[in-house]
């Protein structure tokens, strides 16, 4: 990717550096400030794509805590950490993140020896990093693999994070199983690990449904039954696939499914939500990341149970925020068919999670740019808008984690459960890259068989 308008790109959001190693002049700065919406106009649709993957990929292999390889929980370029340390390190945006590294490698930012030496380094931390019936917390210290409590009693196994990191896992097993003996000495250790997750025993002794937490100094306390709908499905498909600690149908079935009451026969703007969104509200839709963390492995095209259409489901709910965003009904300035999506990210009000119905006038850009396989021409749109007309809002690491035009607001922040998703759906909407590997697993296949999932893809 070194064509002129690429490299003239990268200048202008201050990234040149970490892919060419070339310094900025003084006459380069003021052409950029100069010249955004020229240069934004000369890209390609594939250049663009080629930008934001390479810029969030980045979050994860320049950012990476050092000690682990791991994400960081989140980077803030302003260097104001108010909630927890900079090397605090997070399971599921790791899971994420390894995905993100392998796109690094099919585009070529990075050799397939790189990425080699920085999964056998976060495997190894892995390995020796605090778990508790195999499952991981949702936060451990990046120097020392030690637990840090998420909140007071969720300092123990976080049943959900992992299974978004043995997702992202199994992608690179898949990838890496035939290759060298280095490459097979890696899906040795992947395989390792997963063995190790006691799905099973966060049923709380048999129940028909998976609990979120457990924790070694307050046990069950946390009591979280997981039932569906929200971002969780992968939770089960894994909990099922286990060749170690496998759940039950009936887990599935009265646990997440609620014995059926998970089927919705609502509909917003003309489209089905196919699933109730919610198991103690009435809310009607969820964020939007709900159509993204179980499906960056878990392939919805075609994908289908007794419950769902997966590829209606995730598709329509991608439509829906975009349509909402059109009518705008809140009035919030610059919504429309170009700047849309909204999902649980960082606002004036702290953390939050926007959707319609809980519409703070912030719009997150992992929503829509995450959503490419289901909405790839609103979604274009919406990258486009953000490189032409808000370059501000881009940073090293992509655009930041969300914005407001209505306050104005924005932080230079990001998230590492933001970021990761948008390289890995991107390239699932280019190539199908991560739906193949994660989907040809034979123990995912066992698992969605168990559960008696389909796949139809006529």
């Amino acid at each position: 990717m070194k064509s002129q308008n690429y490299i003239k790109i990268l200048l202008l959001l201050s990234v040149v550096m970490l892919t060419f190693n070339c310094k900025e002049t003084k006459e380069t700065k003021e052409e950029a400030k100069k010249e955004p919406t020229e240069i934004s106009e000369t890209l390609s649709d594939d250049t663009l794509l080629d930008t934001v993957q390479k810029q969030t990929f980045e979050y994860f292999w320049e950012g990476a805590e050092p000690n682990s390889g791991m994400a960081r929980e989140r980077l803030h370029m302003d260097d104001v950490y108010p909630t927890s340390p900079k090397n605090t390190v997070t399971i599921g945006g790791s899971g994420f993140g390894v995905m993100a590294i392998l796109v690094g490698v099919e585009r070529g930012f990075i050799t397939r020896e790189e990425a080699l030496e920085r999964y056998h380094k976060i495997v190894d931390f892995l390995g020796k990093a605090d778990r508790f019936h195999g499952a991981w917390p949702h936060w451990l210290n990046g120097e020392t693999g030690k637990v840090v409590p998420f909140s007071k009693k969720d300092d123990g196994g976080d049943l959900v994070e992992t299974a978004f990191l043995v997702q992202g896992l199994l992608t690179v097993y898949e990838y890496f199983k035939d290759g060298n003996e280095s490459e097979k000495d890696l899906a040795k250790k992947i395989d390792y690990l997963w063995r190790g997750v006691e799905w099973n025993w966060y049923t709380k002794g048999g129940e028909d449904v998976l609990y979120w937490h457990w924790s070694p100094n307050f046990g069950w306390d946390m009591n979280f039954p997981v039932g569906g709908y929200n971002e969780c499905l992968i939770m089960y498909v894994l909990a099922a696939a286990s060749p170690t600690h496998p759940v039950s149908k009936s887990v599935y079935d009265k646990g997440w499914a609620r014995s059926g009451a998970i089927t919705s026969k609502d509909s917003m703007y003309h489209r089905a939500l196919v699933l109730d969104y919610y198991e103690h509200d009435d809310h009607a839709i969820g964020p939007l990341f709900w159509a993204h963390y179980s499906y960056l492995g878990l392939d919805p095209r075609g994908l289908k149970d007794q419950y769902a259409d997966y590829w209606e489901l995730t598709q329509n709910h991608a439509i829906i925020h975009h349509e909402y965003a059109k009518e705008n009904p809140k009035h919030f300035k610059g919504y429309g068919d170009s700047l849309w999506g909204l999902t649980s990210s960082y606002s004036m009000k702290g953390y939050a999670g926007h959707r319609p119905g809980n519409d703070l006038g912030v719009i997150s850009p992992t929503a829509a740019l995450s959503s490419f396989p289901y909405t790839p021409k609103a979604s274009m749109k919406m990258l486009k808008y953000m490189y032409k007309n808000q370059d501000s809002l881009i940073g090293k690491y992509g655009p930041y984690d969300a914005f407001s035009l209505q306050e104005p607001w924005f932080l230079p922040r990001y998230l590492a459960i933001d970021q990761g998703p948008i390289p890995v759906m991107i390239e699932n909407y280019r190539t199908g890259l991560f739906w193949k590997l994660f989907m040809q697993n034979k123990d995912v296949q066992h698992g969605l068989k168990k559960l008696e999932f389909t796949v139809d893809r006529n």
